[in-house]
């Protein structure tokens, strides 16, 4: 079963199962950075702060992986099947914009 997630003029689809692991993993991270606001409220040493806070990015660029390859294998093939060439371009941004 896929759901819609809409967008101004775009309608991109994501399996039931991958956003339910999408939720999930945004989720985890929300938690993540909850226990950073308890470990500075607490005055914990900076360098376990900076290893949750590397911890936070590497969950966040594993979720934004995730999502861009879901992009790739459903609306840039679909746009690509098409004849439209707009798709990568677009992917191209997108993928400038991880780092």
């Amino acid at each position: 079963m896929n759901t819609k997630a809409k967008t101004k003029t775009k309608t991109t689809y994501i399996s039931l199962e991958e956003k339910k692991k999408i939720i999930k993993r945004i989720k985890t991270i929300e938690g993540q950075a909850r226990g950073v606001v308890n470990m500075i409220e607490d005055e914990r040493y900076c360098g376990d702060i900076f290893i949750q806070l590397a911890a936070i990015r590497e969950s966040v660029k594993s979720a934004a992986n995730k999502i861009l390859q879901n992009h790739i294998e459903t609306s840039i093939v679909e746009e690509i099947k098409n004849n439209n060439n707009d798709g990568i371009e677009e992917i191209t941004k997108l993928i400038q914009n991880i780092e």
